[in-house]
């Protein structure tokens, strides 16, 4: 199975972010990408801080956008993250999305861990997405043709109990999408994403903000497509780009034959 990853360097140009999705998604669903998976806040990145301006519902652009381009381009479709209203509450959901080739939403899912974290500085060393941001509670695990996906974005991997349990609900592919920080990226990103495929002996897929998006942000780059095993199928660079990897969904089998740790947990 065909995958793309999209690296996105987005900014404050909603009409600009789009378009680039949209010619990014196209590209890879041109090359014969089956899913194609987009970034964290690929649609708007705002100023650490600031107001969130294109909060929305179940109906709004983001989502329109979203589901409209997986059906035209007939691809299954990881939306990134959008910021989505939540009705009498100032603050919003980060919020990703799982989206059929026929257009229709198949399971959506609410970041869990807030990046709420003091790297030693001030500016873009600091950040409170709790001022800003409301936690989901739900894990989610949506059924395709090609197994399990569990949902999950960028501060979440940093808690495996998150995929451990997409493991025991049939995850065979774990998505993050994220904008990692540079600070953060630079020892943190790759082990980590490989230590939750190993883990869980499943296809990780990792699409990520890079580059600088205003004067006090900026991502890390290097989105990743890892196998159950580990190795690092495909990686961006530092970008934006689109990555593509061919996915053995019999080898992920042979892989839990072989060591099959997940049958075998003594603690739960």
């Amino acid at each position: 199975m065909r995958v793309a990853v999209v690296q996105t360097s987005s900014n404050d140009d909603l009409a600009a972010n789009l378009a680039a999705a949209r010619s990014a998604i196209s590209a890879a669903a041109d090359r014969g990408a089956q899913f194609v998976a987009l970034p964290e806040n690929f649609a708007y990145m705002r100023r650490e801080g600031q107001p969130i301006p294109h909060a929305q519902g179940p109906a709004g652009e983001i989502v329109r956008f979203l589901l409209e381009i997986a059906r035209e381009k007939s691809v299954w479709l990881l939306g990134g993250t959008f910021p989505e209203e939540i009705p009498g509450d100032r603050r919003v959901y980060n919020t990703s999305l799982l989206i059929a080739p026929n257009g229709d939403e198949v399971a959506r899912y609410r970041k869990i861990h807030l990046f709420d974290v003091d790297l030693g500085g001030a500016g873009e060393d600091c950040f409170r997405e709790s001022e800003h941001f409301s936690a989901g509670s739900d894990v989610v695990v949506a059924e395709t043709p090609f197994g399990g996906v569990g949902l999950s974005v960028c501060y979440d991997l940093r808690f495996p109990e998150l995929y451990r349990a997409q493991a025991e609900r049939g995850a065979r592919w774990i998505t993050v999408p994220s904008a990692f920080t540079p600070q953060t990226g630079k020892d943190h990103w790759q082990v980590l994403l490989r230590a939750r495929a190993i883990e869980n002996q499943a296809f990780v897929v990792a699409p990520a903000q890079c580059g600088r998006h205003c004067p006090d942000r900026a991502s890390h780059g290097r989105s990743i497509i890892v196998d159950p095993w580990g190795i690092v199928l495909a990686q961006a660079g530092d970008r934006p780009t689109v990555i593509f990897a061919d996915c053995d969904l019999d080898g992920l089998e042979r892989v839990r034959r072989a060591i099959p740790a997940l049958s075998n947990r003594r603690l739960r």
